[in-house]
């Protein structure tokens, strides 16, 4: 059995085992997410269910990975990733629990970005679709630090619906080890099978109606691994279009966060406030059951992979065409869903 196949099977087994253990401690130790006007559950959930994502993945991937057979700077890469995605971890069980402040929180998501470069991942260069280089040079590591945070956050924001960022993450996952497959890239495809596997056992729990809520442990903790991984593997092979993948494999959260900040500057409001003009708020309101609106999220995340795993075989002229038209539909339908408005 290939190695990324049993990563899957392991973390999916010990989250589906670890979850229930993590309810009870959630409910014993108060971490509780009371419903509000803003949310879309009605009674309250527990929310540490990132513990068992973290566990999960933690179990697989150390078991099947032996360090001691990898390239130095790969085992240094990867230890670093895996030390960052700890310090988030840790962020979001104290958020979890105390509803720390946005500016601490986003300090505790740069220390964990920061502990990854210390390791020496970072972006060094970026391709166009037609093979060029860009050498960032003494951007690399602010461009890294940006590029982990981002889409640590991104994928916090779309946590909305019971499954939503669970499911959206998962095939995130599957997309970059088919593309990591493609380009012959073990380690990476082994890394994104354990996630994969770890959110699709959560999500056992989790899909509606939810028993559990991953919280911010859970959907930092996948947004940043994502982001690291996108770094140390698949974006640094020649044959993919640098940070191009990884971005159509997030695309729903990536996409969603951007409308949102639009959103929220043409109203002249703070970006950090929260709202209810999310794509899955603006779905609820045009009559879509949360089941519903998860279903197609998943189906629209799912076409976005496939562009980026059609993206990692073309070149030039097709790359860029595949790009503009995934953005054009995009931008249409999101305008006529009114993801620009406040209200």
């Amino acid at each position: 059995m290939p190695d990324y196949i049993l990563s899957f099977l392991i973390a999916v087994a010990v989250a589906l085992a670890i979850t229930p253990l993590v309810m009870l401690l959630a409910k014993k130790t108060g971490a509780i997410d009371a419903p509000d006007p803003r949310k879309v559950h009605k009674k309250p959930i527990p929310r540490i269910g990132g513990i068992g994502i973290y566990i999960a993945f933690m179990v697989s991937f150390l078991t099947l990975v032996d360090f001691n057979q990898l390239p130095m700077e790969t085992a240094d890469g990867i230890i670093g990733l895996l030390v960052g995605g700890t310090i988030v971890v840790l962020v979001g069980i104290i958020d979890d629990y105390t509803n720390l402040p946005a500016k601490v929180k986003l300090l505790g998501q740069i220390a964990a970005a920061c502990a990854v470069v210390a390791f020496d991942v970072r972006i060094d260069f970026v391709t166009d679709p037609f093979g060029d280089y860009l050498y960032l040079e003494y951007f690399a590591i602010p461009v890294t630090i940006f590029w982990l945070v981002g889409l640590t956050n991104t994928v916090n924001l779309i946590d909305g619906l019971d499954g939503l960022a669970a499911g959206v993450a998962t095939l995130a996952s599957v997309t970059i080890m088919l593309v990591a497959l493609q380009d012959e890239l073990a380690l990476v495809a082994v890394f994104t099978s354990a996630l994969a596997g770890a959110a699709t056992g959560f999500l056992f729990f989790n899909f509606n109606p939810a028993r559990i809520f991953m919280g911010d442990t859970g959907s930092m903790f996948l947004g940043f691994m994502l982001a690291g991984i996108s770094i140390i593997g698949a974006v640094k092979s020649a044959a993919t279009i640098a940070l191009i993948v990884p971005v159509l494999a997030l695309g729903v959260p990536i996409l969603d966060t951007s409308f949102a900040i639009i959103r929220r500057y043409r109203g002249g409001v703070p970006i950090f406030k929260p709202d209810k003009g999310h794509l899955h708020h603006r779905l609820l309101d045009l009559g879509f059951s949360q089941r519903q609106a998860v279903l197609l999220m998943y189906v629209i995340s799912a076409i976005l992979g496939l562009s980026a795993l059609v993206l990692n075989t073309v070149s030039g002229g097709m790359a860029v065409a595949i790009v503009v038209c995934v953005m054009a539909v995009v931008l249409f339908g999101a305008k006529k869903l009114g993801i620009f408005r406040l209200n």
